[in-house]
């Protein structure tokens, strides 16, 4: 059973981090991100991974963002938003990747999930994410895809 882990922001999860700038993908990696946090260590991380012995091995931004000034659409102005999700190459094919998408649909929320290669669209719509109207102001520059709780 993989187990994804709330990740704590501090210097220790930095040099996790790090991992991920030297054998990932250099528009995934989140360095910037937590060393923005690592200062305010009293909030709630959004970062997420999953370990292989003492190694981690793949890594999620996943929040919540209330928007009602640009909902999703008529119902959706609550929703979680995953930012960046990416398992390092050695790791790939063991379904670390699955495993974070379902612990994101464990929060029972819409999901928004932004797409910046072709084969994480398809790795999104594998997971029944699907495309929806895009808004400028919302969705900036990026493409992004929807996913639903029945």
């Amino acid at each position: 059973m993989v187990k994804v882990n709330n990740l704590a922001i501090n210097y220790k999860t930095a040099e996790e981090f790090k991992k991920f700038r030297e054998y990932g993908s250099q528009e995934l990696h989140m360095m910037n991100e937590l060393e923005a946090n690592v200062i305010d260590a009293n909030i709630d991380s959004p970062f997420y991974g999953i370990y292989q012995g003492d190694e981690l091995a793949a890594l999620m931004c996943l929040y919540r963002r209330e928007d009602t000034d640009h909902p999703i659409d008529e119902d959706t102005s609550d929703y979680l938003v995953i930012w960046k999700l990416e398992v390092l190459e050695k790791y790939q094919g063991r379904g670390f990747g699955s495993a974070m998408i379902d612990y994101a649909k464990s929060f029972n929320l819409p999901i928004k999930a932004i797409s910046r290669f072709e084969n994480s669209r398809k790795f999104f719509e594998k997971h029944n994410f699907q495309g929806h109207d895009y808004d400028i102001e919302r969705d900036l520059a990026d493409e992004s895809l929807m996913w639903y709780p029945q």
